[in-house]
């Protein structure tokens, strides 16, 4: 067998020594919305879970704001040069929450047996990998059956969470009564959760990283209503309000409080992208002059600047910016209402309604709708929003029963992870409300996608998604809308509250409070 230099990627340590300044103990309260339905990260990973049990689960990688790995449960990792054999050496002494050893094998079990049941969008990465073993209790190698770029990105917490084997193995995995419990190996420890008011983490005593975390314990506040947030922050109820906690209104008025900072960062790894679901199936829609119709008639940003009150960036396209792989060189569609009229007579548009379902969200998402029925109708589309609940909306999503829908989904750091998922015809699927619900079918552009995933080069994969990019920018698929901004809310005292790509969701790790 060709022996393999393998490519080494040591890092020394997540953090360097704490500081003398840097002050141990303190309670944060951060305000959590809406209460997440679970904290069994295998089983559940919508954003407040990912917000709260990040504290309580560990990946084996972390990834800084530029997306760079680091040390996680592995301490470091070596990738082969053939890019199909990934090493991970695990830190000694890491205890589950209850006592156990994690170890490999846990390692094994995990992206083995647990997620490939029950995390459909890691499912997809899982498909490239031939085998996982653990040759000794510290070391776990993954072998692939083809190169996958963006592999070395699923090792966050909230896309691969390493699960207790011995609470889960031989077990009805979404029935197994410690799901309410949920013991990981992260810095701090499931406590209690009150349904409808909090959840209560604790300090956990034997993290394996020396000194922390520095907080004594962390309260998840669960607050409905976005002006009552607002009102407990104001009050000092809570410490900490993470992205999207209130209105973009509100924002200016509670970030010019004495004491009060915010940071935009910490969502580079997720990388929200919000667009329009057009529905490609029937109607209007169904001509792609329609859908460009759609992108000359609105003014992105004027709805940028006035419904988000200036936070985010116009997109180019499916790719954000600030993900890898990306480029501007495509069809730009500026605000060009006499172009959309002439793609309408074009095409003999007559006027047929059509209907925008806006995401149930908050005030922000219906005005961002209403903005957008003005535009089309200046240029003679005839517009009916028809709003819903958030079961509603699921329900009319999923069935494909909408015409323009408005949604947003992270893309995870690489377009064969969080991207391509939102147009391959293999991932459209009645019922769920995910994906590629749009039903955008483009065989030809598939291979590409799939061919631009397995690439080892990041010149051959650049140049492969600058080819998709322009193609599916013509096509207008959806309708990019806005890379959206977040902005962080917090007490200038909390310290070291985001370190990394995935921001507030592993921040208590390394927050302290400065007294």
């Amino acid at each position: 067998m060709k022996h393999l230099k393998a490519t080494t990627f040591l890092i020394a340590a997540a953090l360097a020594t704490p500081l003398a300044a840097q002050q141990d103990g303190g309670r944060l309260d951060i305000v959590v919305q809406p209460e997440p339905p679970g904290l069994m990260l295998g089983l559940v990973q919508n954003g407040p879970a990912q917000l709260v049990a990040g504290d309580i689960y560990e990946g084996l990688l972390r990834y800084d704001t530029d997306l760079n790995p680091m040390p996680g449960l592995a301490e470091s990792w070596e990738v082969s040069d053939d890019g199909l054999t990934y090493t991970f050496k695990l830190h000694e002494g890491v205890k589950w929450h209850d006592g156990e050893d994690f170890t490999a094998d846990d390692v094994v079990f995990s992206a083995g047996t647990f997620l490939p049941e029950t995390h459909a969008r890691l499912r997809a990465s899982l498909a490239y990998v031939d085998s996982i073993t653990a040759p000794d209790p510290l070391t776990a190698v993954f072998k692939l059956k083809e190169p996958f770029g963006p592999f070395i990105s699923v090792f966050e917490a909230a896309t691969m969470p390493m699960i207790p084997q011995h609470i889960y193995e031989g077990t009805d995995f979404a029935n197994n009564e410690m799901n309410a419990t949920p013991i990981g190996t992260g810095p701090f420890k499931f406590d209690e959760w009150v349904k409808g008011s909090y959840i209560h983490l604790v300090k956990n005593e034997d993290y394996y990283v020396d000194g922390l975390p520095h907080l004594d314990e962390v309260y998840y506040r669960v607050i409905p209503d976005a002006a009552s947030r607002a009102v407990a922050f104001e009050t000092g109820e809570v410490d900490v309000l993470p992205g999207g906690s209130v209105e973009n209104w509100d924002i200016p008025r509670l970030t010019e409080m004495d004491g009060v900072c915010s940071t935009g960062k910490g969502w580079e790894f997720f990388a929200p992208h919000a667009w329009m679901w057009l529905n490609n199936r029937e109607g209007p829609m169904a001509d792609v002059r329609f859908r460009q119709a759609i992108m000359y008639a609105m003014d992105r940003e004027f709805m940028r600047d006035v419904v988000w009150n200036g936070f985010g960036k116009v997109p180019t396209g499916p790719v954000s910016s600030v993900t890898n792989f990306y480029t501007d060189d495509v069809t730009i569609y500026d605000h060009d209402p006499d172009k959309a009229r002439t793609l309408l007579d074009d095409m003999g548009y007559d006027g047929e309604p059509v209907r925008i379902l806006p995401l149930p969200y908050g005030e922000t998402w219906q005005r961002w709708a209403e903005a957008v029925r003005q535009n089309l109708s200046e240029v003679g589309i005839n517009v009916e929003i028809d709003s819903a609940d958030v079961a509603g909306w699921n329900e009319k999503t999923s069935q494909w029963d909408y015409d323009m829908a408005f949604t947003y989904l992270y893309q995870y750091g690489d377009p064969a992870l969080g991207v391509s998922r939102n147009y391959t015809a293999d991932r459209i699927e009645k019922g769920s409300p995910w994906n590629n619900v749009e039903g955008y079918n483009n065989p030809e552009l598939d291979k590409k996608w799939f061919a631009a995933a397995t690439m080892t080069s990041p010149e051959e994969r650049q140049a492969a998604y600058d080819e998709i990019q322009k193609e599916i920018v013509d096509d207008v698929p959806v309708a990019w809308m806005l890379e959206l901004e977040y902005p962080t809310i917090y007490r200038c005292n909390v310290q070291d509250l985001v370190t990394t790509g995935i921001g507030v969701n592993d921040g208590p790790r390394n927050a302290w409070i400065e007294e």
